[in-house]
């Protein structure tokens, strides 16, 4: 859509014959496909083909060759231009990474932040008063970025103007007695969440930064970490209930 505005802006501002080389055209939005037939109407030239590549003029300094394949008719053209606009994919910043680890964030296989889940809670992370918004989340143009923003504005109102944090029940907790200080949970956890004692020579989790994964659990070789909810009787009571059928 950023490279049809472009062809649109041109179109507008000078009397220039405009190229567009696409693959696939999809205007996904609302007013997006009536955009797209005002470009043809203005006499935008589409070109269903990828550009092989931009060569300098032999004929004309100054000037450029951009060679592609029109895939529709299967000719090759040379099409000369005083001006070539790229219209590259977006990218996260080079330091997402280092933010999603200070943060504690998920990202998805590209490198953008993920949030909690993709439907009932689009604008949440696993890191409890963390919200997402925009492009950091995947390339978005302005009215969802804009409307994200409102979003996780209001998400961020819900805490402020709580005086008690409603904290989730399917936590872990750690029995002392048992514990051994072997510091495994403290070296998996994703969140965070166990801590060493070093006076008590035991571990201790932090409830709040808890999100019930069981890793910690699993990991404890004394079974001293008890996952609220997910304890062995009940794990065992489940697996016998779905047996019966």
């Amino acid at each position: 859509m950023y490279s049809l505005k472009f062809a649109h802006l041109f179109k507008e501002k000078t009397s220039a014959d405009v190229y567009q080389f696409y693959i696939d055209m999809r205007a996904a939005g609302k007013g997006y496909e009536e955009f797209y037939n005002r470009l043809v109407e203005e006499n935008v030239k589409f070109i269903r083909g990828k550009a092989a590549r931009v060569t300098e003029s032999e004929e004309e300094a100054g000037r450029l060759i951009v060679e592609a394949e029109d895939t529709i008719t299967g000719k090759f053209m040379r099409v000369p231009a005083d001006m070539v606009v790229l219209s590259p994919a977006i990218v996260p910043r080079e330091d997402s990474k280092e933010i999603a680890r200070l943060f504690n964030l998920s990202t998805d296989k590209q490198g953008f932040f993920m949030e909690r889940h993709p439907k009932l809670a689009p604008l949440s992370t696993m890191s409890e008063g963390i919200f997402i918004a925009g492009v950091c989340q995947s390339p978005k143009d302005i009215p969802d970025t804009v409307a994200q923003a409102n979003g996780a504005a209001a998400e961020a109102l819900t805490i402020v103007v709580k005086d008690k944090m409603e904290l989730e029940a399917t936590t872990a907790v750690v029995n002392p007695a048992s514990c051994c200080g072997c510091q495994n949970c403290v070296r998996v956890c994703p969140y965070g969440a166990p801590s060493f004692n070093a006076e008590k020579g035991v571990s201790e989790i932090n409830e709040a930064l808890c999100k019930g994964c069981g890793c910690c659990a699993a990991v404890c070789p004394t079974s001293a970490i008890i996952a609220r909810h997910f304890t062995n009787e009940q794990v065992l009571a489940e697996m016998e209930g779905l047996m019966e059928f």
